[in-house]
């Protein structure tokens, strides 16, 4: 008699049950020292950013001194279209433009190019003693700055004394409008071309050591290692604060400088939007007027970001979004 042979179950393989998704309150109660830290930066975005922009509504109203914030009367695009009708506005949006761009031009190269020759220094105390004396003017105020330009330029300073022991005549730099985006640029770049290499340092920081390492067995020299691997290392951090700058081409970042150094005498090149709304609006209580310059404004740097982000993107393949 055939014995019966008796097939034993398969055993069953318990499947790990998916991980509960974590809720909002389970990651405040485990990270809330985190999220601690950003209650500060948080509410100086939503009080002096966002709230304030409830105020652009009196482009559209118009406002009265002693009546509501908000404006009492309805106006529609009559501010707007004064605006775009005034002389005065676009001298200031042509000089804004052409004072940002020139020290664009100039400034984002050489920046990189400092940033570069830094990091081929060897001798880390050397080094360290360059950054040192490049970082310094960041620091400075903005008023002091002023006055030491103001000092270096006037008939009695360095540069004029300079003049006179060649047998020249003083020069008013100050006061000539044909000097005015020489200055600009020369004392920002003085200013902030130590600041503006620190975040291309970091990004040559990350390029690994190996690549160096590698092209130098290939027989690449300094300059051919600079050009093929340090610069398509940092390409990514290069476009992206390429697509900032440029989109701050029409802002108001240059408004303290140029409030400091700039005379009637030279506003046909020197006045800015940002200094023209402030005599308008401070100086000449014209408010409703001043806030509609400065909301087309800010939508012209809103559209100068986004098409420099779409270039970037397309050009390089990286962007800020």
């Amino acid at each position: 008699m055939a014995s019966s042979t008796q097939t034993k179950p398969a055993p069953q393989v318990r499947l790990a049950s998916p991980q509960k998704k974590k809720g909002f309150a389970y990651h405040m109660r485990r990270y809330w020292q985190l999220y601690a830290l950003m209650v500060i930066p948080v509410l100086y975005y939503i009080i002096i950013r966002y709230i304030p922009m409830i105020g652009n509504i009196i482009a559209f109203r118009r406002y009265r001194a002693g009546s509501s914030i908000l404006g009492d009367e309805w106006v529609g695009l009559y501010y707007i279209k004064q605006f775009i009708g005034d002389d005065n506005f676009w001298r200031a949006f042509r000089n804004t433009l052409l004072l940002n761009f020139k020290y664009l031009l100039i400034s984002f190269p050489l920046t990189l190019i400092f940033a570069l020759l830094l990091n081929e220094i060897k001798n880390m105390h050397w080094k360290k003693f360059v950054q040192t004396v490049s970082y310094l003017p960041h620091f400075i105020s903005m008023v002091i700055i002023a006055g030491m330009v103001r000092e270096i330029l006037s008939t009695s300073g360095p540069i004029n004394a300079l003049i006179k022991s060649l047998g020249g005549s003083p020069i008013t730099f100050i006061s000539l409008p044909q000097w005015f985006t020489t200055i600009f640029v020369v004392s920002g770049i003085w200013q902030g071309i130590g600041w503006g290499s620190i975040m291309y340092l970091a990004a040559i920081s990350g390029i690994s050591p190996e690549l160096y390492e590698a092209a130098e067995i290939d027989g690449a020299g300094k300059f051919q290692q600079c050009l093929h691997v340090t610069i398509p290392g940092i390409l990514p951090t290069v476009s992206t604060l390429l697509v900032l700058n440029i989109g701050q081409l029409c802002g108001s970042g240059a408004f303290e400088k140029v409030f400091l150094l700039y005379t009637p005498t030279t506003y046909e090149t020197a006045d800015i939007i940002a200094t023209y709304v402030y005599r308008l609006g401070i100086g000449s209580s014209m408010f409703s007027y001043a806030t509609a310059i400065g909301l087309f404004q800010g939508l012209i740097n809103l559209v100068l970001l986004m098409s420099a982000n779409v270039v970037s993107k397309r050009l390089t393949g990286s962007a800020l979004y």
